[in-house]
């Protein structure tokens, strides 16, 4: 029986922490066992076996421990040559090499620290103006409508705004509790007015549907990190459902175990593309384009910029700062000479 080497996994601060022997026998298997030990995202845990099992097909199908530096290269040439993939897809296809070799086999190798990374190309963000945001969450079908205005109204990431759970909305002080955003950081946004409403009766759509899942002792909604073991009956509980439910059941991927999910990203994105489609805009926005506008918008009325990175959840302020390039439309707001004739 072979037995594995205690292997460590880097933690914040420079210090580290034994990971425990694998247990899994396949190493698209072992891949995803590590990403749920370290608490990864579902989505991580998604992208990084598609690009190992990308990696080994590549390379036709040997066992990356037989591989290389030059391996790595190659493949991630190929990435970026032949199937010319952007920058931000090429460093995810490195990370998940990266976790690979270290997180999963357990090697230190130098050379993974020299491959070089791609530069990422900084460019301004898609806006829209007030009038165009009207339109556009106007054309929204009538279930996708209220995400889309909360998405506005507050500057919420996509998947802050579709996992939001009841008990964050707080109508009393006009606050919505975003947790675990970016980064793994809570923030607090503001609650618009003209959503408190809209909010409410969509709480009583929630509510409909809790109440037939526990009538017929359905497991609960899923439960961040370890908190479905320390509290086994918390997920069926009113303040932990999800605020935009979906009406049908379905299976949780990692546990098998059927319940009930939130609105799923690509169904907003697949209406909202579509609402674009309908007010004949050539802009190329997308769900994400709601948080620049509100940021944007902001920053226009003349709120602090200090104000909208703690309402947007950046770390760096020069990530904020990004708007200020946008306010200055058409050559830094310089007025052209042709207008002055």
């Amino acid at each position: 029986m072979d037995i594995q080497p205690l292997r460590f996994a880097k933690q914040p601060g420079n210090s580290t922490a034994p990971l425990p022997p694998l247990k899994a026998t396949r190493l698209l298997d072992q891949v995803r066992e590590r990403v749920r030990y370290l608490h990864y995202s579902i989505r991580t845990e998604d992208a990084y076996v598609y690009w190992v099992h990308g990696f080994i097909m590549f390379h036709g199908r040997k066992h990356p421990r037989d591989l290389g530096a030059a391996e790595v290269e190659a493949y991630l040439s190929h990435l970026a040559n032949e199937r010319r993939v952007a920058a931000s897809t090429h460093k995810q296809a490195l990370s998940a090499l990266l976790f690979l070799y270290q997180q999963v086999l357990g090697q230190e190798i130098p050379w993974l620290k020299e491959i070089g990374r791609p530069k990422s190309e900084r460019r301004l963000p898609v806006v829209l103006s007030a009038p165009e945001v009207a339109r556009v969450l106007g054309a929204l079908p009538p279930q996708f409508r209220l995400i889309g205005q909360l998405l506005y109204g507050t500057g919420m990431r996509l998947m802050e705004g579709l996992r939001l759970r009841v008990k964050d909305i707080d109508f009393e002080h006009h606050t919505i509790v975003v947790r675990e955003g970016k980064g793994g950081k809570d923030r607090a946004v503001m609650l618009p007015d003209r959503l408190t409403q809209p909010l409410r009766e969509q709480l009583q759509r929630a509510r409909v549907l809790w109440m037939h899942d526990r009538d017929r002792n359905l497991d609960g909604v899923h439960m961040p990190g370890a908190l479905g073991a320390k509290f086994p009956k918390a997920g069926q509980t009113w303040g932990w459902q999800w605020v935009f439910p979906v009406e049908d059941l379905s299976v949780d991927p990692r546990t098998g175990v059927e319940r009930r999910h939130h609105v799923q990203d690509q169904a907003f994105q697949r209406a909202f593309k579509k609402a674009v489609i309908l007010t004949g805009m050539t802009k190329p926005a997308t769900p994400h384009t709601l948080r620049h506008s509100f940021a944007t918008h902001l920053l226009q009325a003349r709120y602090d910029i200090r104000t909208v990175q703690e309402l947007l959840g950046h770390s760096d302020v020069s990530t904020t700062m990004i708007y200020t390039h946008v306010l200055k439309v058409g050559g830094h707001g310089v007025l052209s000479p042709l207008d002055a004739l």
